[in-house]
């Protein structure tokens, strides 16, 4: 396989992949491709929603008979035991795949050792190591016990995501504000604090430009111990919870792995403090307030060497703005 035929792949395993977040919890969002001695990429899959085949078995079922002889590249190793469905690893092997190339060692104990029994079904296996995007909230997620959490503001230039007179919409342009929905369709769950939900009622909802919602929609939540009002979170439906605690335990067990929390300062406080703010969406537009709301609403360092620091995963611009996706160290 040339390296070009081979970028080809992983590039269709990893969109697969891609498509399936926020539909496949607890499960991982995992791609599949598969490709011929010619390369040719014979077919791709996604994990399908929660109780159905995994992405090996979406791709051997679209390749059919031409999965004989071909080579499957997953972005997860293939498991290895029987839970809602078959092992993927037998799959494989039953359908006459002759390699296997696979981006991400299964760090879930109970269905790891896929890659240890292809080999010993005389299956070529070739392991990758590659960061994945869409399977990283699950990953932290196994290793944590709990779901992931990423922290999303909008702020100025010099970090207020209000003005003093409280307005704040909207601190960034509309092609910020459309990724954020389309990142919304991709998590679990969306979790505000209850001063938020009276102050600003949204929906916190998974919307196009035009106002109609995406197939897939996050779990709405409120953390708080205030009554809200009759609104949109009303409306719609909503779970509430009294702490972070308690909302990070039952989303935990409600199969939820990815969460946003989206507001406001004192919420974003409660989590950093907690010690479980796993990554963090920063919009920054290029404007400047000099006073007003800021992105929290105490110190949670005392000295620069206190700092909670993180790694910058990515940069990319959104219109006018811009967006820096961060994870903890």
């Amino acid at each position: 396989m040339t390296p070009d035929v081979l970028q080809e792949a992983l590039d269709a395993a990893v969109s697969a992949g891609e498509s399936a977040r926020g539909t496949t919890s607890p499960n991982p969002p995992v791609g599949c491709a598969l490709v011929d001695d010619h390369g040719t990429v014979l077919a791709t899959g996604a994990t399908s929603p929660v109780g159905g085949p995994h992405a090996e078995i979406n791709a051997l079922r679209h390749a059919g008979e031409r999965a004989r002889g071909a080579t499957a590249v997953v972005t997860l190793e293939p498991c290895n035991h029987t839970g809602r469905t078959g092992p993927c690893s037998h799959a494989l092997v039953r359908a006459g795949i002759t390699r296997v190339i696979y981006l991400t060692a299964d760090p879930f104990k109970p269905a790891a050792g896929g890659a240890d029994y292809l080999r010993d079904h005389g299956v070529e296996v070739d392991y990758r190591a590659t960061r994945v995007a869409a399977l990283q909230p699950w990953l932290r997620s196994v290793a944590n016990e709990r779901p992931s959490v990423t922290l999303k503001f909008a702020s100025t230039l010099d970090g207020f995501t209000a003005a003093v007179d409280g307005t704040s919409q909207w601190v960034t342009g509309a092609d910020a504000r459309a990724f954020v929905h389309e990142d919304r369709a991709r998590r679990d769950a969306i979790v505000v604090g209850t001063g938020t939900a009276i102050a600003d009622n949204p929906s916190l909802t998974a919307r196009r430009p035009d106002g109609t919602l995406f197939a897939s929609q996050p779990r709405r939540v409120v953390v708080g111990k205030r009554d809200l009002p009759e609104g949109n979170l009303t409306r719609l439906g909503f779970e509430q919870y009294a702490s972070p605690e308690e909302a990070l335990t039952a989303l935990w067990h409600a199969g939820a792995r990815d969460v946003l929390i989206e507001g406001g300062a004192t919420l974003a406080v409660g989590f950093l403090e907690l010690g479980v703010i796993d990554a963090v969406q920063a919009y920054v537009a290029p404007a400047l307030l000099g006073q007003g709301r800021g992105v929290l609403d105490r110190a949670i360092a005392s000295t620069i060497a206190e700092a909670k620091r993180f790694h910058t995963t990515s940069v990319r611009q959104l219109g006018e703005d811009v967006l820096i996706e961060m994870e903890k160290y």
